[in-house]
């Protein structure tokens, strides 16, 4: 691994056309849309061109459909870290008692290590969905790290526009009450720190790598989010981000960067998923905002995997330790 550079880690949730489509209430998701043959060789030859090797987060259920088994191979094959972002992409996976978390976990990695040869070792929870129970199951299991926070305050307006495009039941909007986090959230460290699960072994220890926000301000820096902005302007969308990345080596923060699948596919490639914000945008102007952002972040960066991101917070002498209590705000 090179040293010149800090590091950063870049990941992808493979989020499936049904899951967005159950998340906003649309009706035929049961049949289970697909993307996946689209979107992955898309991304893939992406990668490849720039000699980038990040992790993808798969979804345990897309891994159980055998129509998705040729194309999720291809993931490993090309050397790419597999994470497990659970069995059915459900954010309510927050309230779901401990034995449930167990079993949709566990359930995930068996289909997921089945089809792409990976035991995933990290995890990342279906709309930042984190408890207690999650991350006692995940210290149980043997998992590495969790990747499920996300440190921002504005969390609760953007579940407030999901809520008004969406069309979801009273109950529907009950369970997703938590999506995308709350105000507190953004109280939560940016830097990667361990989380105090009940062990015998303090080198057993989960890591927490949370998705990075802007430094100071807590506001989102992810990709979709940039492209978001480049609907307005595309010079102000880049300058935006540089001006994140240049507060995270100030401030020193080991940055985690997200991708999502959306973030590859424009207007031109379905109309079902419009109201995501920038599904407006045709595939050809998203995929060249996406290459310009990741040529800032590898001029800036040493780009690796999350499962090597969090190799290199082990090795790091004097840790946070957080205790995972959700019904407070951690220390900083």
């Amino acid at each position: 691994m090179r040293t010149s550079k800090p590091i950063a880690s870049l990941s992808l949730d493979l989020d499936n056309k049904w899951s967005y489509m159950r998340t906003h209430g649309d009706l035929g998701w049961e049949s289970y849309p697909s993307y996946l043959d689209v979107v992955v060789p898309r991304v893939l030859s992406f990668l490849k061109e720039r000699d980038l090797t990040i992790t993808f987060f798969i979804v345990g259920l897309d891994a159980a459909l055998e129509k998705n088994h040729a194309v999720l191979k291809t993931i490993a094959a090309a050397g790419h870290e597999i994470g497990n972002h659970s069995l059915k992409h459900e954010q309510w996976l927050h309230l779901y008692t401990e034995p449930e978390i167990e079993a949709d976990l566990s359930q995930a990695e068996a289909h997921i290590e089945r089809v792409t040869g990976q035991k995933p070792v990290g995890f990342r929870g279906p709309g930042y969905s984190c408890s207690q129970g999650t991350l006692r199951v995940l210290a149980r299991r043997g998992y590495l790290y969790d990747a499920s926070t996300f440190p921002t305050f504005l969390g609760p307006l953007a579940r407030a526009y999901y809520f008004m495009t969406a069309k979801l039941s009273s109950e529907e909007k009950r369970e997703r009450s938590k999506l995308f986090g709350t105000l507190q959230d953004g109280l939560r460290p940016l830097q990667p720190y361990r989380w105090q699960i009940e062990t015998r072994n303090l080198e057993d220890r989960l890591i927490e790598i949370p998705v990075t926000t802007m430094p100071i301000f807590k506001i989102p820096m992810h990709v979709s989010y940039i492209l978001y902005l480049s609907m307005f302007s595309p010079v102000l969308a880049l300058a935006y981000f540089k001006l994140a990345l240049w507060l995270c080596r100030w401030t020193g923060i080991q940055l985690s960067l997200l991708l999502h699948p959306l973030d590859f596919l424009g207007c031109d490639d379905m109309t079902e998923l419009s109201f995501f914000p920038a599904m407006k945008l045709p595939s050809e102007k998203k995929i060249g905002m996406v290459s310009r952002v990741l040529r800032l972040l590898s001029d800036e960066f040493n780009v690796v995997t999350m499962q090597q991101h969090a190799c290199e917070v082990t090795k790091t002498a004097g840790c946070l330790v957080v205790e995972p209590n959700f019904g407070s705000v951690p220390v900083l």
